[in-house]
């Protein structure tokens, strides 16, 4: 998320008055200037709600593979949308290291699936004693 709105800050930060008007930053800009306040591009501002977290391995590491698959679809959009080569170049950078965790936390996964004889991991969260 730094490395996004990083690239935001430095696209946005020469804007002039006008460049902030006619495209579509006032409103933002009367709230926040010239920093980065993190928000989906509908302006949801990002929130620990977002972080889902249960306790339980094999739910936390699905919603971990989830977060880094949306991440990439977030990427591949910035990808269609972006015609900057600076800024394309940071993203794939971004989008392969999404890639990468998602195979990491598969493999996790697939640890987790091997032991579930031995251990009862899924049918009960052993938060719960």
């Amino acid at each position: 998320m730094e490395m996004v709105g990083t690239i935001v800050h430095q696209l946005t930060r020469n804007l002039t008055e006008e460049e902030r008007r006619s495209n579509g930053f006032a409103q933002y800009f009367v709230d926040h200037s010239q920093g980065v306040y993190p928000q989906a591009a509908a302006g949801v501002p990002w929130s620990a709600a977002m972080m889902q977290v249960k306790g339980d391995p094999i739910t936390d590491l699905a919603e971990d593979m989830a977060a880094e698959q949306k991440a990439r679809t977030t990427y591949d959009n910035i990808l269609r949308l972006s015609d900057d080569p600076d800024v394309n170049d940071v993203i794939k950078f971004l989008r392969e290291r999404e890639l990468v965790h998602f195979q990491r936390f598969g493999e996790g996964m697939e640890k987790l699936r091997r032991r579930l004889d031995e251990k009862n991991i899924y049918y009960m969260n052993p938060a719960v004693k």
